[in-house]
């Protein structure tokens, strides 16, 4: 007999929802939903909600008998962009997305709304929560690394920002509760774990004795002594605590990668944005990290063409990426958004923001290939992927001469550089 069919499921935007569509995956597998088609959205930019509805369209088109089932934060915080599209069967919020009940329950196992007691747009206050999902995975399918969701939500407000209205405020999950997922993700066989979150940097203020992402990351490094290898996703480097610092600084087992929310390099640009930070202070959070681990490897967030922002605003971002030593850009053309301050600041034209976005994807491939020119030549530690494809320990990728076994750790030497990535082959 063949394996059961399994719903599908179409993850746009950050690993948080990478983590959050496994949990959904299974959910609604468990709830006999094999024909379901699940959309897991991203609000971050006018653009993503864009490439949602193209998504839903071509979903829609491909396969016009499978039910569209529509969530995450574009359809939280504008669920009546999708209620009127073709072949949307239900919008479900993410206050509940995440919940067994909401699969076995909610769901209708066909576009039946009306004459029961189902909604077809199932959207809450997201700001009324308080406490995390309790949705525990055990893996994730076809992924060497295993992402755990230690936070949610927001209690930020960058003016430029919408995710806190699909996310609603932080809240952290127990470390407890993230200790003993993690043993069972390395008892069942995961080399890599990663912690992820909306705001990772603010884990804690919600849980008894108000405990820090420092103080998370030394409880699972000393109660999971099998972790070899664990690794952090985006922080705001303002709010890195003492003892995060120290672990990020000397401790073999975090790896030497991370990505930065800096958004700017221009100090009235980011209190404009309403960020936390100033670019000395990324400047600082860069050079004290590799002045201990020279082999760290930073990426950032960069938005281009804020509202107000002029050329010589733009000049300063654009020295940042050196100043700070970047190695992996994401560089998000400013889109407004609905409802943020922003959206009502004077705005860039549209030709110049367009010319900003280029020139800062320049100055990340010039940075990219700088990264990439020490290696050539040397024997790094590789954790292999699918096919030919490896990243080294700082998250460079590496194509392989020969596949390597998905999860498999080796030495690689490495070769040569093939665009945005080295090339390299397993050593014996």
């Amino acid at each position: 007999m063949g394996a059961a069919a399994s719903p599908e499921i179409v993850t746009l935007g950050c690993r948080l929802n990478t983590v959050e569509s496994e949990a959904m995956r299974q959910a609604a597998l468990a709830a006999g939903h094999s024909d379901l088609v699940i959309v897991n959205t991203c609000a971050v930019t006018g653009e993503a909600v864009r490439q949602a509805r193209q998504t839903i369209r071509r979903l829609a088109r491909e396969n016009p008998a499978r039910r569209i089932v529509v969530t995450g934060c574009a359809a939280q915080t504008e669920p009546e962009t999708f209620a009127g599209m073709a072949g949307v069967s239900q919008i479900i919020g993410n206050d509940v997305k995440l919940k067994p009940e909401t699969w076995q329950d909610t769901v209708r196992p066909h576009p039946d709304f009306g004459i029961g007691k189902t909604e077809r747009v199932i959207i809450n206050d997201i700001m009324s929560l308080r406490e995390t999902a309790g949705h525990l995975i055990d893996g994730l399918e076809g992924r060497t690394r295993a992402f755990v969701q230690v936070q949610n939500g927001c209690d930020h407000r960058c003016t430029f920002c919408i995710i806190p209205y699909g996310r609603g405020n932080s809240r952290s999950v127990p470390m407890g509760e993230v200790v003993s997922q993690i043993e069972r993700l390395v008892d069942a066989g995961s080399p890599e774990i990663v912690l992820t979150g909306v705001d990772l940097t603010s884990y804690g203020p919600d849980l008894p004795g108000q405990p820090k992402l420092g103080t998370l990351v030394a409880a699972i490094l000393r109660n999971v002594p099998k972790l070899n290898r664990l690794r952090l996703s985006s922080l705001d480097c303002i709010e890195a605590d003492p003892l995060l610092m120290e672990l990020l600084k000397g401790e073999p087992r975090l790896l030497p990668h991370l990505h930065l929310s800096l958004q700017a390099g221009d100090d009235l640009t980011l209190k404009r944005m309403k960020r936390r930070h100033g670019r000395a202070d990324a400047i600082r959070f860069c050079t004290e990290l590799r002045k201990s681990r020279p082999d760290y490897a930073f990426g950032a967030d960069f938005i281009a063409g804020f509202p107000t922002e002029t050329d010589a605003m733009f000049e300063n971002t654009l020295r940042l990426v050196e100043e700070c030593g970047l190695a992996f850009l994401h560089v998000f053309p400013y889109s407004p958004r609905k409802g943020t301050p922003a959206a009502r600041m004077p705005q860039v034209a549209g030709p110049v923001i367009k010319a900003r976005a280029a020139r800062l994807r320049e100055a990340g491939d010039a940075a990219l290939q700088r990264h990439l020119a020490q290696y050539p030549g040397r024997m790094v530690a590789i954790l292999a992927e699918r096919g030919s494809m490896a990243r080294l320990d700082d998250f460079t990728p590496i194509r392989l001469s020969q596949p390597g076994i998905p999860g498999q750790l080796a030495m690689a030497r490495v070769t040569g550089i093939a665009g945005s990535m080295l090339t390299g082959d397993i050593s014996a």
